[in-house]
């Protein structure tokens, strides 16, 4: 049984060492703390959202993660990459504009109206610089 767990955890694992945890905590993770124009902020949803990009509860008064809350929202935004195929990386298409390639259907709305937004470029970069 142990092995079994072990060895479903290995691609998680692999994945996210791939990605690089700083640039992630000092660049990418704040976006979804960004009040974007016309639309809430990722976190506001995905906190208590039943969907692959589940962040954790800020703590009461805070603004910014702690460090180990940073990883365990590391491990699940690294789920959401595509490293075969980055444009289709769920964490880039989902929040992007139908019109840009994004996912027909977002309930946040389209975060990113197009792929030139400095927030998408940079989780982009940061997926690219993994490779």
């Amino acid at each position: 049984m142990q092995k079994l767990l072990f060895l479903a955890l290995v691609p998680a694992i692999a994945l996210a060492q791939s990605l690089d945890f700083e640039t992630y905590r000092t660049q990418v993770e704040p976006i979804f703390l960004k009040k974007r124009p016309s639309h809430a902020r990722c976190v506001s949803c995905h906190v208590a959202a039943l969907s692959r990009f589940q962040l954790q509860l800020l703590p009461e008064g805070q603004t910014a993660w702690t460090p180990e809350q940073s990883h365990l929202n590391f491990e699940a935004v690294s789920q959401l990459v595509n490293f075969a195929d980055v444009l289709a990386s769920p964490i880039l298409k989902h929040p992007l504009a139908e019109d840009a390639g994004g996912d027909k259907a977002h309930s946040g709305g389209e975060q990113f109206k197009t792929r030139e937004d400095p927030d998408w470029k940079t989780i982009e970069r940061w997926i690219r610089s993994a490779n």
